[in-house]
């Protein structure tokens, strides 16, 4: 009988079978945290991920490494683009990486909340309600066109996402670890589509926006795209529990106080700005601090920069933000305030002789 997380009563963490009979576990929300991993087979295994997805997707080699950053900081991916250009293979292709449960949802007006996130059903023999689970039980949820469903079952994922967690009928079932939802929309001026909410779009980490290909990169997906897709070529790369070990690596990367201010005034300033109606939230100032931490890890240090901060900045705040009609007016856009007021603040430097990590050193000499 399969079996699946829930969270007691009492606000205990317990593991329940679909019968509804429950098991204490011994650790925070059931999930224990994995073991860092070194910083060779760490570089290692973020290198056999972007190599692979880089062998299907053609030309998109930012696209890739910020979508593996997303997983890595623990956080939700939006591909945001026109059909056609590569925002479901992406998705499909960094699902294949990892040997992990991965399962994808077709929105669709139609779709309702239960499809996602499941439904109790009574069985007749055992004379119990048995929970069936939904779509979103798995490590990686492919939504596809997610902006095609009604706004009654985009909210399903509200709880899944933020939580890591799915309540149904009062029980309320923890997801697996590593969890993340990769979401494809299309642009809401096309034909039936229904606009995420902010409290949607908020929980999303990061948005990208794929972009046709070069000249070349669309040659080459020509030349090797038109026989049979790269994607049924893809074998998994990292294990589950390696993933796992990368997320709590990216945990340790340290964070100075100058670099908490900075990122604090950089949200503050969206709320500032004359030309924006809604700034940046408090969670996506936490969002961005997680995704500059996995940045300096794929790079190579395990502490964090401005610089990285502001690398991320725009992925990670630019679908968060709300233009005011008259900036709107004027030709601004998200991405364009967001980059006047990164090029604005002071950028803090660190003492000069100071050293945050004594491991600093460690990932760089593996590059």
């Amino acid at each position: 009988m399969e079996s699946h997380r829930r969270i007691a009563n009492d606000g205990s963490a317990a593991t329940a079978n679909i019968a509804g009979v429950a098991e204490p576990v011994s650790h925070l929300n059931g999930h224990r945290q994995a073991a860092p991993m070194d910083p060779g087979p760490f570089y290692e295994a973020s290198q056999r991920i972007l190599t692979t997805i880089n062998t299907v997707i053609d030309g998109k080699s930012d696209a890739a490494k910020l979508a593996l950053t997303v997983l890595l900081a623990q956080g939700h991916l939006l591909l945001e683009d026109v059909p056609g250009v590569g925002k479901t293979l992406l998705a499909k292709t960094l699902a294949r990486t990892i040997d992990c449960s991965v399962n994808r949802i077709q929105f669709t007006p139609d779709l309702l909340p239960s499809d996602v996130t499941g439904v109790s059903i009574f069985n007749q023999s055992s004379r119990l309600f048995e929970f069936r689970p939904g779509a979103v039980f798995a490590n990686i949820v492919i939504g596809d066109e997610i902006n095609r469903a009604s706004a009654k079952t985009q909210s399903a994922l509200l709880e899944c996402m933020e939580e890591h967690q799915v309540t149904v009928d009062g029980n309320s079932y923890q997801l697996d670890e590593p969890f993340m939802v990769v979401a494809t929309q299309n642009p809401i001026e096309m034909e039936g589509t229904y606009p995420l909410p902010e409290a949607q779009r908020d929980r999303f980490m990061a948005r990208i926006s794929m972009g046709y290909p070069d000249k070349d990169a669309e040659i080459e997906m020509l030349e090797t795209h038109q026989a049979a897709s790269p994607l049924a070529r893809v074998k998994a790369v990292v294990t589950t529990a390696e993933v796992a070990a990368m997320i709590a690596t990216v945990q340790r990367v340290y964070v100075s106080q100058a670099v908490k201010e900075y990122t604090v005034s950089v949200g503050r300033a969206t709320r500032e700005s004359t030309l924006l109606r809604l700034g940046a939230s408090p969670r996506s100032m936490l969002q961005l601090l997680r995704a500059a931490k996995a940045t300096a890890a794929l790079d190579g240090r395990d502490f964090v920069l401005p610089d990285d901060v502001m690398q991320v900045a725009e992925a990670v705040l630019a679908h968060r933000i709300i233009l005011d009609r008259k900036a709107a007016g004027a030709g601004e856009t998200p991405h364009s305030v967001l980059r006047g007021i990164l090029s604005r603040l002071p950028v803090p430097q660190e003492p000069a002789g100071s050293n945050p990590v004594s491991a600093v050193a460690g990932l760089g000499r593996n590059r």
